[in-house]
């Protein structure tokens, strides 16, 4: 079964190599994955690190302002914006994708100041993706219209939950009521632009409460839904309450009924899953969460942002992956010394890129959706391909791992059986956790659900 594997491993590292061969000409290659090695566009993230509150189960790079510096964080994140996109010399922003912490704190002349920084650097279309991660409280959505004539089109809603009790226990700062006021409000000013966030695998959840929840979320939402299992973080709180004992999760079993039980909810109500966490409907998928699943170029601006592009003002030929300082006083001093605050930045060889990009493609709509009738998908066995899709090269461990899981369970229905098959295997090979594990907590790395 082994040696099977590595030869159907063997036989597509073939192809990602034959696709990727005239790479070091420098050629613009066009695929079927959409990728390009040396492109002129790029998608921006930009990271506003502020919080009123930590939330018992986050472990992001967020931090609670003691003091009001929302004028000098403007001007580092405009001067870093600047830097990058310089240093890049990429000729179009794509997408511009505002997260954090709480972005929907900062003040909308921020927001027009940095897509206005874009603008000056690079072309960004009227037509551009522009998203906002809002916390749906009555402040985010008293300024979702400012939001809007500062040039954000797209507005993705932190609901989590719609259960207040459980609200409680996240340590969210909103409440259902409020939560569906502000995706009303968002859908009056950014119809089929609306994005719920929602958790499963929450503390007392079960699999019929979870079923009602969503059922009512369904009713209230707009186009797309992201679908995030709730996970324990170390050094969290709600980590510590469950190791103490006054809180209890669903068992693995349970919380993967609840990740099937969402496909088939959403699959009923005409949602494409065209990604592990997230469905569409009306072709309202997230052009920003694309650009990083098809291998493109993304350029990470503020504290613990993360990046991937070639820095051609350096006179740079090979992509690097680059991680922005991560505490916001420190990076705001070394934006005002240098332009940008990268404190490290890694070449990625073509191999590495091709088994990316192979990683990429195994978690993709090709593979989720129909993995029987997939050119791209080359099915031995399950959880060695998993294993060696989450060690490619470049890859972190934890969020590949979290991803392939949720794409073992879409693939089989008797999740429960499948679950514990894929824990079995993988407990014996894991492979050794990489070194490439600083990356930005904002754009969706979670932690193994393996317990090796």
């Amino acid at each position: 079964m082994i040696r099977h594997a590595c030869l159907t491993v063997r036989r597509v590292l073939s192809v990602g190599l034959r696709r990727f061969s005239h790479v070091s000409t420098g050629e613009i290659i066009e695929d079927e994955f959409e990728w390009t090695h040396l492109s002129r566009q790029a998608s921006l993230y930009v990271h506003w690190p502020y919080c009123l509150r930590r939330c018992s189960y986050c472990n992001f790079n967020k931090y609670i302002s003691r003091q009001s510096n929302e004028h000098i964080m403007t001007e580092c994140l405009q001067k870093e914006t600047e830097s990058l996109l310089q240093l890049s010399q990429v000729s179009s922003i794509t997408s511009v994708f505002f997260g954090g912490g709480t972005p929907s704190l900062a003040h909308p002349s921020t927001i027009a100041a940095v897509l206005e920084t874009v603008s000056r650097q690079a072309n960004l279309s009227d037509q551009a993706e522009v998203t906002l991660e809002v916390n749906p409280t009555p402040v985010g959505m008293s300024k979702l219209e400012d939001y809007c004539r500062a040039g954000v089109n797209r507005f993705s809603i932190g609901v989590q939950s719609l259960q207040d009790e459980d609200l409680k226990i996240l340590g969210r700062d909103h409440s259902s009521h409020q939560a569906l006021q502000t995706i009303e409000e968002a859908r009056r000013l950014c119809p089929g632009r609306v994005s719920v966030d929602v958790m499963f695998g929450r503390p007392k959840q079960s699999v019929e409460s979870w079923e009602d929840e969503l059922s009512e979320l369904l009713r209230v939402c707009d186009d797309h839904v992201s679908l995030y299992q709730l996970t324990l973080e170390r050094g969290t709180q709600l980590f510590k309450q469950v190791q103490g004992g006054q809180v209890t999760v669903p068992a693995e079993d349970v919380t993967a009924e609840m990740y099937q039980c969402a496909r088939r909810t959403l699959d009923q109500h005409g949602f494409l899953q065209y990604e592990v966490s997230n469905f569409a409907r009306h072709n309202a998928v997230s052009h920003h969460n694309m650009s990083y699943w098809k291998g493109r170029q993304y350029i990470g601006v503020g504290p613990g942002a993360h990046g991937r592009f070639v820095p051609l003002g350096d006179g740079g030929v090979t992509r690097e992956a680059r991680t922005q300082t991560l505490e916001p006083d420190v990076w705001i001093r070394e934006v005002q010394q240098r332009g940008h605050g990268t404190r490290r930045k890694i070449q990625l060889s073509h191999l590495e890129l091709i088994g990316s990009c192979l990683a990429l493609s195994w978690v993709s709509v090709k593979s989720l959706v129909h993995p029987p009738r997939s050119k791209s998908y080359y099915r031995v066995d399950d959880s060695f391909l998993m294993t060696e899709g989450c060690a490619a090269p470049g890859m972190d461990w934890p969020y590949w791992t979290a991803c392939c899981q949720l794409c073992w369970w879409s693939w089989n229905d008797k999740s429960v059986s499948s679950y514990k098959r894929t824990v079995m295997l993988m407990q014996k090979r894991r492979p050794p956790t990489h070194d490439d594990r600083n990356v930005n907590k904002a754009d969706g790395v979670r932690e193994s659900l393996f317990v090796g």
